[in-house]
């Protein structure tokens, strides 16, 4: 990352005002935000959810609900670990769900309080509402998935460095930059190298303010967080560089893959797009991902009026590093990949947002304001209206897999027990039996052995649609389940102290 000019000195406090002209600096109206974002989710997107598949696995790693399910090459532990203290006590979803919609919340005050000395309140407030006005956001925020906490991770190493550049943060700002890029390869080790890299490049090569401690506490906090999945990679995967080119091939080989338009079209509503090979269903949702690059441009020079120029390039370049693989390396999209570059590119857009608002209202220009104030009102409305179709796919999708589920349980297939087939892995989790594939990403039993495992305890596949079921179903019992063709593998045990040995 190149920097034009040093970073400003610490700019001395401005002079307190009188009392009774205003609250306590920005706190009040980052409270509000953050209550607000909680309110929204605790409203629209928790009451009725259930599960995703991913989130059945994660949840799965620390429940009793069922038993851990596959955990493949790409995945990290650190949602797993944040989701255990609720998860190991109540299976209920509701739970889980309002204790991750408090915590992100509450993660979201702290890392937009980091950032409180370096922009002032209408940035700062700005940032936070336009982050957590967009529908991943909201729909990820009580969501057992990392990729919001990588985002707010993010947020939080990128304020700590910025005050730490402007010799405003001490040795605090060391290790609080060093431990949120931890979070964030806790959660996403590739998540953590790109934001740990502009950062430690800006700590060691800003003209004026080097600082060779901060970078050596941003590479150690990246270490420290891949630890876990490094320690697996060694223990599961023969090393790092196998695990490394494992996790490759389940995403479909990393390398240059441009996926630009593929993020465009999955903002219409799509959780996954892979393969991306739909139509563009609804242009309008993507007209603010295609501002958001104008917004950050302008965000740059207006901040660079104001003395900030630098820490909205340092928030911009960072931003775009987390944004990098997944537009240019991955072949497939989903919009919750990018979060952590929206976090960011929030806050220079914010700096633009703000800089037009102060400049028709100096020019006394009524209609510039109202015109900036419909043009945020339908952005909102665009977003809750996608929201709230994803929240409706998203309920629909967890009630079959919990309907077929149940219908399973009925039919004698309870724990111990194990699924293979489509969706296994998900209806496993509701129906409180291990999941098992013999093919693909996930394999993790052959089917000979399946069959062997189902003398001993209730044991079905599950096919959808047009697929072929596998050879292995020959002479099993075949029930129709909604939209699922159920072979109940012969010799299913109804009880018993059989187990299902782990993956």
């Amino acid at each position: 990352m190149y920097v034009t000019r040093p970073m400003p000195p610490v700019q001395p406090a401005p002079a307190p005002e009188p009392p009774g002209r205003r609250a306590s600096g920005p706190l009040p109206w980052l409270t509000t935000v953050a209550v607000v974002f909680v309110a929204v989710q605790l409203t629209f997107v928790v009451p009725g959810s259930g599960l995703a598949w991913d989130e059945t696995v994660y949840v799965s790693q620390v429940g009793g609900n069922a038993p851990p399910a596959f955990f493949s090459a790409p995945r990290a532990r650190g949602i797993s670990y944040l989701a255990a203290p609720v998860a190991a006590l109540t299976a209920s979803t509701t739970v889980l769900r309002i204790y991750l919609a408090l915590m992100s919340a509450a993660a979201l005050f702290v890392a937009l309080r980091i950032w409180r000395k370096v922009l002032p309140t209408p940035v700062l407030v700005g940032a936070g509402a336009l982050f957590t006005g967009l529908w991943p956001t909201v729909f990820y925020g009580p969501a057992a998935m990392p990729n919001l906490w990588c985002a707010l991770g993010a947020l939080t190493a990128t304020g700590w460095v910025v005050r730490a550049l402007r010799g405003a943060a001490g040795q605090a700002g060391t290790a609080g930059a060093g431990a949120a890029v931890a979070l964030v390869a806790l959660m996403r080790p590739a998540d953590g190298f790109w934001l740990a890299l502009p950062l430690a490049l800006a700590a060691v090569l800003v003209p004026g303010r080097r600082l060779p401690g901060l970078c050596a506490a941003l590479v150690g906090g990246l270490v420290a967080g891949c630890a876990p999945w490094t320690t697996e990679a060694y223990a599961h995967y023969g090393g790092l560089v196998a695990r490394l080119h494992r996790a490759g091939e389940i995403q479909g080989g990393l390398g240059w893959n441009l996926a630009v338009d593929d993020h465009l079209r999955a903002l219409a509503g799509r959780t996954l797009c892979r393969p991306c090979d739909i139509g563009w269903e609804s242009p309008a949702t993507a007209v603010w991902w295609v501002m958001l690059p104008l917004l950050a441009a302008g965000g740059i020079a207006a901040a660079r009026r104001s003395g900030r120029g630098a820490v909205a390039l340092l928030a911009t370049a960072t931003g775009i590093s987390t944004a990098v693989p997944y537009l240019f390396l991955v072949e497939y999209a989903a919009p919750r990949f990018l979060l952590p570059a929206y976090a960011l590119l929030a806050v220079p857009a914010a700096e633009c947002i703000a800089y037009l608002f102060v400049r028709a209202r100096r020019t006394r220009r009524p209609g510039g304001v109202a015109a900036l104030a419909l043009a945020l009102v339908a952005h909102l409305g665009v977003q809750f209206s996608v929201l709230t179709h994803v929240v409706r796919t998203s309920h629909a999708t967890s009630t079959e897999f919990a309907a077929v589920a149940g219908a399973l349980n009925s039919m004698g297939v309870r724990a111990p027990c194990v699924i293979s087939g489509d969706n296994a892995v998900p209806i496993a989790y509701y129906a409180g039996c291990a999941s098992r594939q013999t093919a693909g990403h996930d394999a993790s039993i052959t089917p000979e052995a399946l069959r062997d495992l189902a003398r001993r305890v209730p044991a079905a596949i599950v096919v959808t649609g047009g697929h072929a079921p596998p050879p292995i179903v020959g002479g099993s019992r075949v029930v129709p389940l909604r939209s699922y063709r159920t072979y109940l593998l012969p010799g299913a045990a109804t009880g018993g102290a059989a187990t299902v040995p782990p993956n």
